[in-house]
């Protein structure tokens, strides 16, 4: 059996449902395929539960910290993970059943549960049916990355998907990777009251950000009790009958850790190992990943690949971004390309760590005079209101443009506080913009200007 559609999208991820109900908004008869989950890995194994952990995690830390702020509260708080499950699940499937509900009740949008495979570049074949369409819109996603360490297959280890099906607190739990998805879980178990051990094959945490800010937040997660181990290699698993045991060879030196519940944490792989891609001539890179162009085009015509089996971003923020360049170019005739946008994400251990644009070592390299300022959350007001005082604020500026080219913020409220950088950038404008701006106190925002205030040469000693 054939049916033909204008356009068919595979996958209702963040960029995909958008990009349907626009494309059948417009006329063209559209279909949508899910082979699982409606919303995607980040309704449902991503942003959305992880950052309800993080808040209930975040509410037992505060109650037991209740005495620092002169609440006296009796006893010892008791995390119950059956309901802290419990609240997670209730908040991903108000999530999960609102984008089901959207894309079913949206007119000349058809929708089909299944798994979608290529069978020639505009032909794809789900439940014994072949659908056609002069356009394909791949949006798949990925899924976390198992690496190759002995024993591990024949353990019963947990990913960043597995750990939310846990309703039981891990008296010890062990997570190799110590970059943005291990990090987040190693401080949500702890403060639910796991043990937490770590262990990352390279010499220190989140390589990607400057050595300066990987050992702050080590710094900050050591002082809530996770223990590291760095340049692990050698690494192999053991399960008994109640526990882990996890060998490894850490900075030349032999370690053996013992933990009730292993989690792996190394990153994750574009699902297009299954799509059928073989029978088209859709080129992908090395790791998996669909090459675009600046448009989110492949080089195959009327094929167009959206979020993280891209490899343009692995955020959900660059995924409806993705959306919005399509629709913006092709239904709005409103040109817009991938290379406009500025990298900016965040971390979202508490405090949070907020990225945009370069980072230090990236504007050192980029032969531009550069202007840094700094300035310690210990100076923000609001930090100390809050006793919240950890982490820094650090922005970088083109001292003959007088443009903002990177900021980190590591500290309270920093995920929020990022934007107004961000904004100030796409503007174009110099930050003598917002440093002349008036901000409300008591805020960490109204640092800002006074941070921007103080701007020296990047290698002024300070």
């Amino acid at each position: 059996m054939n049916e033909n559609f204008d356009a068919i999208v595979i996958g209702t991820g963040q960029a995909g449902p958008s990009l349907a109900v626009r494309l059948a908004q417009s006329g063209k008869k559209t279909a949508i395929i899910e082979r699982k989950l409606y919303g995607g890995t980040c309704v449902n194994v991503g942003c959305t539960p992880t950052k309800t952990l993080v808040a209930s995690a975040r509410a037992a830390y505060m109650a037991r910290h209740a005495a620092d702020y002169g609440v006296l509260v009796e006893g010892i708080p008791r995390v119950d993970m059956a309901r802290v499950k419990a609240r997670m699940d209730a908040v991903v499937r108000q999530s999960s059943d609102g984008v089901r509900e959207w894309l079913h009740t949206t007119p000349g949008l058809t929708v089909i549960d299944g798994h979608a495979r290529f069978i020639h570049n505009h032909a794809i074949a789900v439940n014994g049916t072949t659908l056609e369409a002069p356009q394909i819109f791949i949006n798949v996603g990925g899924r976390a990355v198992v690496p190759d360490i002995p024993g591990l297959a024949q353990t019963s280890y947990l990913t960043s998907s597995t750990i939310l099906d846990l309703d039981e607190l891990p008296t010890h739990l062990l997570i190799i990777g110590g970059s943005y998805i291990g990090l987040e879980f190693a401080q949500i178990y702890r403060r639910f009251g796991s043990m937490v051990t770590v262990f990352e094959v390279g010499p220190r945490l989140i390589s990607r950000e400057d050595e300066d800010v990987s050992l702050a937040v080590q710094q900050i997660l050591e002082g809530e009790g996770i223990r590291f181990h760095f340049s692990a290699g050698k690494m192999r698993v053991i399960q008994n009958r109640t526990s882990f045991a996890l060998q490894a060879e850490c900075d030349g030196k032999p370690v053996e850790t013992s933990g009730s519940h292993i989690l792996i944490g190394a990153g994750r792989v574009p699902n297009t190992d299954d799509l059928g891609l073989e029978h088209t001539g859709i080129a992908t890179d090395k790791r998996g990943y669909i090459t675009v162009d600046d448009r989110l085009a492949t080089n195959v015509a009327g094929v167009y690949a959206l979020g993280d089996v891209n490899g343009r971003g692995a955020f959900t923020h660059t995924a409806y971004n993705d959306y919005e360049i399509l629709a913006a170019n092709l239904l709005n005739n409103d040109p817009r390309k991938l290379s406009d946008r500025i990298p900016v994400y965040a971390l979202y251990t508490d405090p949070p760590l907020a990225r945009i644009g370069m980072s230090e070592s990236e504007a050192r390299a980029s032969g531009k005079r550069i202007l840094k300022g700094r300035m310690m959350m210990s100076r923000v007001a609001r930090a100390r209101e809050r006793s919240e005082t950890l982490g820094f604020m650090q922005v970088l500026v083109d001292a003959d443009t007088k443009k903002i080219l990177g900021a980190t913020l590591l500290g309270i409220e920093a995920d929020e506080v990022i934007h107004l950088l961000l904004d100030v950038i796409y503007t174009g404008a110099p930050y003598t913009v917002i440093q002349r701006a008036m901000h409300i106190h008591p805020t960490v925002s109204e640092l800002i200007p006074t941070l921007l205030g103080d701007l020296r040469p990047l290698d002024a000693g300070r």
